[in-house]
């Protein structure tokens, strides 16, 4: 900006200085004529050379002669020679100077606008590209979170066959996802609150009042038991079904969000969601049709299906009661999940191993670290889902949630050497594309029918470009050629 304003600057002094000098050399020569002229061309004396001229004697004397006819038309072109050197050159100079600095000052704009439009679209590639690595960043841990958690808890099972206390325990690990959240505050915000500060604000979620003891037990205790029969049932699905399609059955959650919502909540009717449910139920009878509708097949299907049910209804009841919430919000309330459970909940574990339903013994043959590394990735997974349902946009946790299928598919096929049949294979891909149809939006058709028009627009435009090229390139040729066209009246 700074050479561009002292390009302009110097351009403009060219400009005055040339036409001072301009106005400067015809005054002289115009005052000059009038001196030697006087009221007539007669008075100019004429020193012929080899002759003595008057000038040469110590005073100033002229002679007057008159001027002969050759003289007198001689006289112009001998002022207009006497004008160039002082005015005509300088002011040709002038403009001359001044239009090269014109053109360089355009030049040099030029030149900076075209390398501003360079960085700007080196900044907007740039930024695109990391946006993008960052929503494959959270694609990918999403994914990645919930394959090793379902297969943490496969392997979990070959020592430690006690689900609902690895549900009980993987839950406790909620109660930190408040204080990651306030952590990550810390480090990120402008302006630091208090944690009570804090707390409270996000605690809003439950109402103006805030959290307390009525509503920790009206709001907290449905949602925390969903929660819980939630993932007890996935894991009871694992006991009886591979880690590929459980997790494919679990994936039926989004259509039965869809159909709950159609009837409880009263959301927009769409077509292709209706499709997305029947694709997904078809999946689940596949899925139970494979081993022969007996056996365990057919109750680990019920199980993987309880929990997508449980799960559709935790997120329907959570949309209706508390509304959309914020990612503070949400921290805050899944930690006050763990708080209810760790409460209240833990008496259950307590009478199943008093009961013998779910025994140890002895208490250091529990396997801590696959608990660790399921209550871990769990608590991962959770956190990761608030986060990108923030930061980035919805559809891509589902996207993970589904890529989480042949990620498993995958272990099993490497690690566990394991052989899916025709129809298993058959029902995963029906359940995964009913999935991916749910992501669609609310407005997909009229998107589309959009889509659809300005293609067709876009190539009207092109054939009428391409005839109006070979129009001008077949005039070009005739007048190349020498043939006339001569317009009839």
């Amino acid at each position: 900006m700074v050479s561009i304003s002292l390009a302009n600057f110097s351009s403009g002094t060219t400009g005055i200085s040339g036409t001072w000098v301009l106005s400067a050399g015809v005054y002289s020569q115009t005052d000059a004529n009038s001196f030697f002229s006087g009221a007539s061309r007669s008075s100019v004396i004429q020193c012929k050379p080899g002759g003595n001229c008057p000038s040469r004697h110590r005073g100033m004397t002229r002679q007057l002669s008159p001027l002969t006819v050759a003289e007198d038309s001689a006289a112009p072109i001998l002022e207009l020679q006497n004008r160039s050197p002082s005015g005509i050159c300088r002011h040709s100079r002038v403009e001359r100077q001044s239009r090269s600095g014109e053109e360089g000052t355009q030049t040099h704009t030029e030149s900076s606008s075209q390398e501003a439009e360079r960085q700007t679209r080196c900044q907007s590639c740039t930024s695109t590209f990391l946006k993008l690595i960052w929503r494959f960043l959270i694609i990918l841990s999403v994914s990645s979170s919930w394959v090793g958690t379902t297969q943490f808890v496969k392997i979990t099972y070959e020592t430690f066959d006690c689900p609902f206390f690895m549900t009980w325990f993987s839950t406790n690990w909620n109660i930190m996802v408040f204080p990651i959240y306030y952590s990550g505050h810390l480090a990120t915000a402008q302006e630091k609150q208090s944690p009570i500060r804090k707390f409270r604000e996000c605690s809003r979620i439950f109402g103006e009042d805030g959290l307390t003891l009525k509503l920790f037990l009206k709001r907290t205790a449905p949602f925390s038991i969903l929660w819980t029969l939630t993932n007890y049932l996935y894991l009871l699905a694992l006991k009886k079904l591979t880690a590929t399609d459980v997790s494919a059955l679990f994936c039926c959650n989004k259509a039965f969000v869809f159909l709950l919502s159609w009837i409880v909540l009263k959301d927009r009717f769409m077509g292709a969601r209706i499709v997305a449910a029947i694709m997904a139920i078809t999946g689940i009878v596949m899925m139970a049709y494979a081993d022969g509708f007996q056996g365990d097949s057919i109750i680990g299907v019920a199980y993987a299906v309880g929990s997508a049910s449980t799960s559709a209804l935790y997120k329907v009841l959570f949309k209706m009661f508390l509304g959309s919430a914020n990612f503070g919000e949400a921290a805050h309330f899944v930690s006050t999940l763990g708080f209810f459970n760790l409460i209240f909940i833990s008496v259950t574990p307590i009478i199943l191993y008093f009961t013998k339903v779910e025994y140890w013994s002895p208490f250091s043959a529990v396997p801590w670290g696959y608990l660790c590394g399921v209550a871990g990735l769990w608590l991962a997974f959770n956190i990761l889902v608030n986060v990108g349902v923030v930061l980035t946009y919805p559809i891509l946790i589902s996207i993970g949630t589904v890529l989480s299928v042949p990620g498993n598919a995958a272990v099993d096929l490497l690690k566990h050497k394991m052989i899916f049949s025709v129809v298993r294979l058959g029902a995963t891909i029906i359940i995964c594309i009913g999935f991916l149809l749910m992501l669609l939006p609310e407005e997909w058709d009229e998107i589309t029918l959009r889509f659809i028009n300005s293609l067709k627009e876009k190539k009207s435009e092109d054939h009428a470009d391409d005839i109006t090229d070979s129009s001008v390139h077949t005039r070009s040729r005739s007048r190349a050629n020498g043939t006339v066209s001569i317009p009839l009246a």
